[in-house]
């Protein structure tokens, strides 16, 4: 029987080693905060209770990976994050599920008739394809702050960077987004416009893609 009392590390050390129970004793220490932590993020429970439950399922397969360079509550804390984010892009790609309200928050996403469901359908596909063209780093900031509408700071926090590299994030993705949708402004421009950004840097981390 594993002792309960002993540190994060050597409980993950044991689970690697074969202990049957190590695991379990882990996430009951910690199973509240890591809920709090996925449903910060996901604000929904459903979404939230399946981002936890993928990111165990990924910790205890991937346990031996950890090489003790930060503390397993911040490794664990890591992988809930990653996994929240995941549940938040299906969603957002989802056409069934409801974008933002107000459709102009995303840049280049308007339709002629707000009453009009199967024009709001075609658009919200439009944007979640646009979406998903995105960078990665770019969509998730995009995805918490313009869809979930979580603030700049609170982004910040959840993606573990500086408040800069959000708000860079963002306009980049913004502006990507802008002229992929254009041709909802402009029915005119009939072709989404892909491919890579062109246009010059503004401001923001200039590390940051």
């Amino acid at each position: 029987m594993i002792d309960p009392g002993l540190p994060d590390a050597e409980l993950l050390a044991a689970h690697v080693a074969g202990d049957p129970d190590a695991f379990t004793v882990l996430v009951s220490r910690h199973k509240d905060r890591l809920w709090s932590v996925a449903l910060r993020t996901t604000r929904d429970p459903e979404d939230a209770a399946d981002a936890l439950q993928e990111a165990l399922i990924s910790a205890y397969r991937r346990a031996d990976q950890f090489r003790g360079e930060s503390a397993v509550t911040t490794w664990l804390h890591r992988i809930v994050v990653n996994a929240s984010l995941d549940r938040l892009r299906r969603r957002a790609s989802r056409p069934a599920q409801p974008l933002p309200d107000d459709l102009d928050s995303l840049p280049g996403a308007v339709i002629a008739d707000p009453h009009d469901e199967m024009a709001r359908r075609e658009t919200q596909l439009a944007v979640s394809e646009a979406l998903a063209s995105l960078p990665e780093d770019q969509r998730d900031a995009i995805v918490l702050v313009d869809v979930e509408g979580w603030s700049v700071d609170e982004a910040a926090r959840i993606l573990g960077c500086p408040t800069g590299t959000i708000k860079s994030r963002c306009s980049r993705g913004r502006a990507k987004l802008a002229k992929q949708l254009d041709y909802l402004r402009n029915p005119g421009n009939t072709d989404p416009v892909v491919g890579p950004e062109t246009s010059p840097t503004q401001g923001g981390d200039p590390h940051d893609r």
